[in-house]
């Protein structure tokens, strides 16, 4: 199992900037894509950004020259995924998920909101 707690996410102005962390736990061994999802109410889950064991990224086309994701694989029983958010819209509003995939299971945390305000 691998649990993923997601932190950083709150209110912010347009054009504003947050961080938001992924720390992941558990049987990390394996581990490979990871990645940062959103998802609107009534709307289906989409990927923001990706990032794979090896540092490939992959970005949604509406967050690319925006947004960075990283991946921190230094610690042995942890390690952290991070979205640096600039330049942020009010269509950047969403709740904001961590996603794992180890082995053909896919893992998620809880979920931290970004609330974007014009």
């Amino acid at each position: 199992q691998v649990q993923l707690v997601e932190s950083g996410g709150g209110l912010v102005q347009a054009g504003g900037s947050l961080r938001l962390s992924c720390a992941a736990s558990g049987s990390i061994e394996n581990i490979g894509v990871m990645g940062w999802y959103r998802q609107a109410p009534g709307k289906q889950r989409e990927v923001v950004a990706l990032i794979t064991s090896s540092g490939g990224t992959t970005y949604a086309d509406s967050v690319k020259g925006r947004f960075t994701i990283s991946r921190d694989n230094a610690k042995i029983t942890t390690f952290a995924v991070y979205l640096q958010m600039n330049s942020l819209k009010p269509e950047d509003t969403d709740v904001y998920y961590c996603g794992a995939t180890r082995m053909g299971a896919r893992y998620w945390g809880q979920g931290t909101r970004v609330t974007v305000s014009s």
